[in-house]
């Protein structure tokens, strides 16, 4: 029997400016992989903490003292030479500025308009986890009336919000039809992606208005054979069972809830922080946190490992972070 090659443990950072720019550098020469482009990082040594290895990568690397790691996505990829877990942190606050202390190129990128070339083939699914936005609205036009429920999403894309979910079971047929198409008229109109509830009505929607993608009910995730032919994929998780097959079915991202006590939801038990963070750890794609939060809960989300929160009564109050993702 051949033996199972051991896994190198990374630790991988994603510099982020207040511009929403994230940096990434050229492998120098004499490296696995020269001339292709990575995120700042490295090996975590036997026994260090995976935080004390991305802080001190990063001073070796690029003389920069980090304030404030967050932690985020872990990913597995096979090169011929080696297995690699890459366990990012995206990093908000640092102390100097990034310098080329190995020989290597360096280059601040946007995601979604990345320059540089050849990238490794691991980080592919990470830029476009990176072009997620750190807030994710819910519409919800049942309660609050569509007329009510449009302005309140008008003024949070004005406020920055760039990710809508269309989540309406209890309007229908043409008050439907009017009420998705000026919200995706309002989205598109910010730049921001639409995507409609897999169950607010036939998913055609998504292809009849010209949205973004679908999000997923839990249900008909457990029942999904396959990811559909759309360009964004969402999905409501419960649980870790939930949580794993939204992975297996390449999600771009899934929300978990409820964290905290619901009016929408008061039978269900919140999770809390500490079980939300276990339920995640270890997710290949990013995990938005759901249930009784408010804007204010998006550092205490991050501190948990969640890539943003998501708003259904609280989207009224989004504000701009200053952060792409």
């Amino acid at each position: 029997m051949l033996p199972v090659p051991s896994i190198v443990e990374v630790a991988a950072a994603i510099l982020i400016r207040s511009d929403g720019s994230f940096l990434l550098a050229c492998r120098p020469e004499g490296k696995p992989y020269a001339g292709y482009w990575e995120f700042p990082g490295g090996k975590v040594d036997p026994g260090e903490p995976l935080l004390h290895a991305l802080k001190r990568e990063l001073l070796e690397e690029l003389g920069i003292h980090v304030k404030h790691a967050y932690p985020w996505i872990i990913r597995t990829f096979t090169y011929p030479h080696a297995t690699v877990r890459l366990h990012f942190y995206r990093v908000l606050e640092w102390h100097g500025e990034p310098r080329p202390y190995e020989d290597q190129e360096l280059s601040w990128q946007f995601a979604g308009n990345v320059s540089v070339e050849p990238l490794l083939p691991a980080n592919a699914p990470v830029l476009r986890a990176l072009d997620l936005p750190p807030v994710y609205g819910i519409t919800n036009a049942a309660e609050w009336g569509p007329k009510v429920a449009a302005a309140r999403i008008e003024i949070a894309l004005q406020e920055g919000l760039r990710l809508v979910q269309l989540r309406e079971k209890g309007i229908q047929d043409k008050a439907l039809d009017a009420f998705t198409r000026e919200v995706t008229a309002l989205a598109h109109h910010y730049d921001a992606r639409i995507l409609v509830n897999s169950g607010t009505g036939n998913t055609s929607l998504c292809h009849e208005f010209g949205m973004d993608g679908i999000h997923f009910t839990s249900a008909d995730l457990m029942n999904l054979s396959k990811r559909p032919d759309v360009e964004w994929c969402g999905a409501s998780c419960h649980n870790a069972e939930e949580l794993f097959r939204a992975e297996q079915l390449e999600m771009d991202f899934a929300v978990l809830a409820p964290v905290l006590p619901t009016s929408s939801h008061p039978d269900s038990p919140p999770l809390g922080w500490r079980k939300f963070a276990r339920l995640i750890h270890g997710s290949a794609i990013p995990v938005y946190a759901l249930g009784g939060l408010r804007s204010e809960d998006l550092a205490i989300a991050w501190e948990h490992g969640a890539h943003g929160i998501a708003l259904m009564r609280g989207i009224g109050q989004v504000r701009d972070t200053g952060q792409k993702a």
